[in-house]
């Protein structure tokens, strides 16, 4: 088995999120976890500012959901800290739309690492914008 480290298990963050169906998310998830990454998504949606919380709880609670995190605080302090960052990267574009997307998180031994891929807009004017963030945890 090959070792991977925080770059790859980012890049497999992405991948999750940019995962257009139900069906495509199980595929990769499965083939993750043939090579020991453990993976989940989350759709996401909702005005930005008053949703970062919900969304935050949604990735603690999908990683908890899905196997990728123990129910211990320093795991789940990784997965809110790495879903904040995340989110903090796309907030100058967001601040003030509706956003609507898809959370991708991967975990390798120490590595967590939480994606992001939202359309931020208002109607049909849409930005696209990819937020990442990454913990290592004991």
């Amino acid at each position: 088995m090959s070792e991977y480290g925080s770059r790859q298990v980012a890049a497999i963050a992405v991948l999750m999120a940019l995962t257009e169906t139900r069906e495509e998310e199980a595929r990769k998830k499965a083939e993750f976890a043939r090579l020991g990454i453990k993976t989940a998504a989350v759709d996401l949606g909702g005005e930005f500012i008053s949703s970062v919380k919900k969304f935050i709880e949604r990735a603690i609670v999908a990683a908890k959901r899905e196997g990728v995190i123990k129910e211990t605080h320093s795991d789940e302090g990784a997965v809110a800290g790495a879903a904040r960052e995340a989110l903090s990267q796309i907030s100058p574009k967001a601040i003030g739309f509706n956003v609507g997307g898809k959370m991708g998180i991967a975990r390798y031994k120490d590595h967590i690492s939480v994606a992001v891929f939202f359309g931020i807009g208002l109607l049909h004017l849409d930005e696209v914008a990819i937020g990442l963030g990454h913990r290592a945890v004991p």
